[in-house]
């Protein structure tokens, strides 16, 4: 018998948010990064974890990036272009995520600081669009651990086979099948919507 699914849990920067902290940081380091080196500093760096799980202060984390990628700038001038990278949600999200609230929960999972959410709550109004936010920095938690998945399922007390998950890391998504959630690993909008489709789930 099938599952159906009841909870669509997203990623946000890449998936439904316009931010790529790839190309950026590429272009600071002057080319001593590539852009899959670039990618692995997110997911793997140490300065990350403990920024992005609210244990380390912005300054510190810039003092500490400057410092890790010899970049070229002041912690204070690398802070200023950080908080330009997020570019706000990708046309089409909020209408999207209208259409499906009212027959799904939505929840949002992601590896995220308090520079950029605070932009997040407060210009795009993610309170309003989400049922439920999970943000590695308020958490502690940060994907690809299996504990950040396992929060969001024994919080909200629905199976892993009852939901389907969107994000743009393929570690991320293997992570998620291995717990037994539907999981696609897309990039932007239009592939959700393929995704959504392909699930017979009419937006």
């Amino acid at each position: 018998m099938q599952i159906l699914i009841k909870v669509i849990l997203f990623d946000l920067g890449g998936v439904l948010v316009d931010w790529d902290g790839k190309g950026p940081l590429v272009e600071l380091s002057g080319g001593k990064l590539n852009k899959e080196e670039a990618r692995r500093f997110w997911l793997e760096s140490i300065l990350v974890r403990e920024f992005e799980t609210g244990r380390l202060a912005p300054d510190q984390f810039a003092e500490g990036v400057v410092s890790e990628l010899g970049l070229s700038l002041s912690p204070d001038k690398f802070l200023e272009e950080f908080v330009t990278w997020d570019c706000g949600l990708y046309p089409g999200v909020a209408l999207l995520l209208d259409k499906l609230r009212p027959r799904f929960l939505l929840a949002c999972l992601s590896n995220n600081n308090e520079l950029h959410w605070k932009k997040l709550i407060e210009d795009y109004a993610l309170t309003n669009i989400f049922h439920r936010l999970y943000a590695s920095f308020q958490t502690g938690l940060m994907k690809p651990d299996r504990e950040a998945f396992e929060n969001v399922i024994n919080d909200l007390g629905y199976s892993p086979e009852e939901f389907l998950f969107f994000d743009d890391n393929l570690e991320c998504i293997k992570e998620a099948e291995e717990i037994g959630m539907k999981a696609c690993q897309v990039r932007g909008i239009d592939e959700v919507r393929k995704v959504l489709k392909a699930h017979k789930i009419e937006v």
